[in-house]
């Protein structure tokens, strides 16, 4: 059967053994072909015609995984098995290989991809993510390949978990390095994969990322709808910490609608739910404080051009992390906004400064463009 299955691929011994190989290094199986085994497997004898007796352990398991198919069925002679291999096409045989080697994506396997995951996000928090884009862009895609080879549920739900949070923050970057359509893009699959993961908390997180797109772009109405919409997915399902977050995230619309009271309300709403951090753990993803949320509020403050703004952002500089340098370059423009707006423009530059070095340091094209906005 092995001959046939060369045949109808197109591949030579030594193309097979190539494939094999690669197979076997990538699968971290503990085997390897060379040509002249493959040509013994195939004709079912050794060189001088004695028969080739069981394949090693590792050989079995290299050739099962790779083809989908038991050994001892695809070590039998041609003449036994032509039948059968005629009725499997090349797609056919590749799709049972594909899910075969799906069978080795396991609960752990979904969790050492989210601690790589995780991993990325305090990198990219501390030094932004222009150089790190490319590497999760491939990661993602890995996943999604992945996942549609997975047929234990769990493990499909798990998976898709870790897809929608690694989409979120592709999603983050993306805007950040002003490639709004990308964002965009990125948000929807981790709609898509928070769906599939069956986790409305995944997809209101999105939902709200997807918003600040669209504040990026002016549709300030349709930004508000979707915050509110990802409120109602999460009412009743998200933990309290995510709530906290989602109510803050539509705070920012409504001053960006120009709702001052509503936004204000709203902050003073998610300041009340953040006092409740007893399910912090259920939501990763989400780096969420006072500290954070009082930012959240001067940036909104800053929006509706509040003087309040002003000592808001300055009393938050003193408690913000010194790693979160992202975290700190928005909040130096959102200094700069409000300093503008109230005539303080004796100290505008000197935020100024920081916040055009600090934006360079982590290549944010969009807190440079918001920056050459405001002092022009």
């Amino acid at each position: 059967m092995l001959s046939e299955l060369l045949h109808e691929r197109g591949l030579t011994a030594e193309e097979f053994s190539e494939h094999a190989n690669r197979y076997a290094y990538e699968h971290g199986i503990d085997a390897t072909l060379s040509a002249r085994h493959v040509h013994r497997l195939a004709s079912g004898h050794r060189a001088d015609g004695r028969p080739l007796g069981a394949p090693r352990t590792g050989t079995r398991r290299l050739l099962e995984q790779m083809l989908g198919v038991p050994v001892d069925r695809l070590l039998k002679p041609s003449s036994a098995s032509a039948p059968e291999a005629r009725n499997w096409s090349s797609e056919a045989l590749e799709l049972r290989a594909r899910i075969s080697s799906g069978r080795n994506v396991d609960q752990q396997t979904a969790s050492l991809l989210q601690e790589k995951l995780n991993l990325t996000r305090v990198i990219d928090r501390r030094l932004g993510g222009a150089t790190l884009l490319d590497e999760l862009r491939a990661q993602i895609n890995q996943m999604w390949q992945l996942l549609g080879d997975v047929l234990d549920h769990q493990v499909r739900a798990r998976l898709a978990s870790v897809i929608a949070d690694a989409s979120t923050l592709a999603g983050w970057q993306s805007l950040d390095q002003g490639m709004v359509r990308e964002s965009w893009e990125h948000y929807d699959k981790a709609r898509s994969a928070a769906r599939v993961a069956e986790s409305r908390s995944l997809e209101a997180y999105a939902c709200a990322g997807q918003a600040v797109v669209l504040l990026d772009i002016g549709d300030m109405p349709a930004a508000l709808d979707l915050t509110d919409h990802a409120l109602d997915i999460a009412r009743g399902h998200a933990p309290t910490f995510l709530a906290a977050w989602l109510t803050a995230a539509h705070g920012e619309t409504l001053a960006a609608n120009g709702r001052d009271s509503d936004s204000l309300r709203a902050f003073d709403v998610a300041a009340r739910l953040i006092t409740d951090e007893s399910d912090r753990a259920s939501a990763p993803y989400l780096v969420f404080d006072v500290t954070h949320l009082t930012r959240w509020r001067g940036s909104a403050l800053a929006r509706l051009g509040s003087r309040e703004a002003i000592d808001v952002l300055i009393s938050v500089l003193d408690q913000l992390d010194p790693t979160f340098t992202r975290a700190e370059t928005a909040l130096r423009v959102d200094l700069v906004q409000a300093l503008s707006a109230n005539g303080a423009r004796a100290e505008v530059e000197a935020h100024a400064e920081r916040a055009r070095l600090l934006a360079a340091q982590i290549g944010s094209s969009r807190q440079r463009r918001r920056l050459e906005a405001l002092i022009r």
